[in-house]
């Protein structure tokens, strides 16, 4: 009788064993495939899968990207207008999912944010995406499908788009202008392989809370959709991640509401790191609601990330913002709190 207990016991705990090392083995990040960056001669699609674009940025843009060697396509029907989105949501999701089923197109630019991307999330075929993994890049509404892009396995590039520079008669700052081609070009100029974001002082002040350095999955994007993502199939997943996010027009208690979201869910427990991106102010003085600076947007932040005990950039040049680096979400990143920088560990 003892003896079957013992055995009981042994079978009983050899399966607690199996099942823990089979979650935690399912518990580990997985590896993102990195696309194939651009060069001159390959073929980039623009999509407009939030609000309606500007046609002047967009043919102004697909000039400069002519010129630079590249072929573009895109479908006339991205200046519909339905209400404040870029034509209905079935058009929205067939341009996307054309745009990663051609064999030809070897990158998909969105030309806009605004609003939109969720609605479209449940039309889009991400078996086709998963089976064509190509670049994407876009940022503000566009972190939506960044975040479905990260949960198919695939690193996506959160960074400017015609309508916040590259679009513009003057083009992009130097500094934007530097990161987006470094990021998703292949050039002498921006060779294959690890390198650090140079921020000068007169681009922005980059600050830290913590100390010492971080390496792990740059997860995140724009806040707003971030928080409005969580109970969705589409939430980040932060555990052992370095977050990243950036917001426009939200006055301090909104920008505390959405943090307070993602710390309530759990989504700052397991981080490795942060970088704050710009949350650029331009909203009414009624919704400031205090005077108090431990409750403006600084002071906001201060309280959820300054003692994390992680090391945390501050200000950095990502969002809304004419100086917008880009960055790979689902891509392995170094943070460094007490030199201030930001290392993409690019394969």
């Amino acid at each position: 009788m003892i003896h079957r207990v013992k055995t009981q016991l042994v079978l009983s705990m050899a399966v607690v064993v199996t099942a823990v090392s089979a979650v935690c083995s399912a518990a580990e990040p997985q590896k993102l495939v990195w696309p194939k960056r651009l060069a001159p001669g390959d073929t980039i699609a623009l999509i407009a899968p939030a609000g309606p674009p500007d046609r002047e940025q967009v043919m102004r843009f697909k000039n400069h990207v002519e010129q630079r060697g590249y072929k573009v396509k895109l479908r006339e029907d991205m200046f519909n207008v339905e209400g404040y989105l870029a034509g209905s949501d079935k058009r929205r999701a067939e341009e996307f999912n054309e745009a990663f089923a051609d064999p030809e197109v070897d990158g998909v630019l969105a030309v806009r944010g605004g609003y939109g991307c969720m609605r479209m999330m449940p039309l889009i075929d991400w078996d086709v995406v998963k089976k064509n993994p190509k670049l994407l890049l876009g940022y503000s509404d566009i972190t939506a499908l960044h975040a479905g892009m990260n949960k198919v396995g695939i690193v996506s590039f959160h960074g400017p788009g015609p309508a916040s520079g590259l679009g513009s008669e003057k083009g992009p700052t130097e500094f934007t202008g530097k990161y987006v081609l470094h990021a998703v070009e292949a050039t002498p100029e921006s060779p294959a392989g690890p390198y650090t974001v140079e921020v000068p002082k007169d681009v922005s002040e980059v600050d830290s809370f913590g100390k010492g350095k971080a390496t792990g999955r740059l997860v995140g994007g724009n806040l707003s959709l971030i928080s409005a993502l969580e109970g969705t199939p589409y939430a980040i997943d932060t555990d052992g991640a370095i977050l990243v996010i950036e917001d426009v027009n939200e006055a301090p208690y909104r920008i505390d509401r959405m943090i307070q979201q993602l710390k309530l869910a759990g989504k700052l427990d397991h981080i490795k790191g942060a970088v704050l991106g710009k949350f650029t102010e331009d909203f009414v003085r009624e919704d400031k609601l205090t005077d108090d600076q431990r409750f403006d947007t600084t002071g906001v932040l201060r309280q959820y990330f300054e003692d994390l005990g992680v090391p945390v950039l501050v200000n950095f040049p990502i969002g809304h913002y004419p100086q917008n680096c880009t960055v790979p979400l689902g891509g392995e990143v170094e943070v460094d709190a007490d030199a201030k920088t930001l290392k993409i560990l690019a394969p």
